[in-house]
């Protein structure tokens, strides 16, 4: 069985970098984008097992992103994990609205993150 491919989608790379140290320890396979229209471009052109969605992005926020992919073939099947590091109340409710599948507020534990992520797509 091939490895699971992640999509990443966050704009701030000390963030990227955590997850990146954080599922190289797994066989997860990590691709990312910087912006929301990148990652629904990289999501539709290849569909990955798993989306970690920030909320706050250049471009396109990950919420209206999340909804684009949900409204795609391609990807409406997709686990999207929304992240955000403005846990506003409502937030998460908005982010299910959206079409979220899970909701995680920064700072969170990268074992809580991972935790997470086998629960939605178990390792190859």
């Amino acid at each position: 069985m091939s490895a699971k491919t992640i999509l990443y989608v966050e704009d701030n790379e000390f963030n990227r970098k955590i997850v990146r140290q954080l599922l190289a320890r797994t066989s997860y396979r990590l691709t990312e984008a910087t912006d929301g229209e990148q990652g629904v471009a990289a999501a539709v052109a290849a569909p990955p097992d798993l989306i970690l969605m920030d909320i706050q992005l250049p471009k396109m926020s990950g919420l209206d992103a999340t909804r684009v992919l949900r409204e795609d073939a391609r990807t409406a099947a997709v686990p999207i994990i929304v992240i955000t590091s403005f846990a506003l109340s409502g937030d998460e409710q908005k982010a299910k609205a959206a079409g979220a599948t899970a909701y995680l507020a920064k700072p969170y534990s990268p074992r809580e993150l991972l935790a997470k992520i086998r629960e939605l797509v178990p390792e190859a």
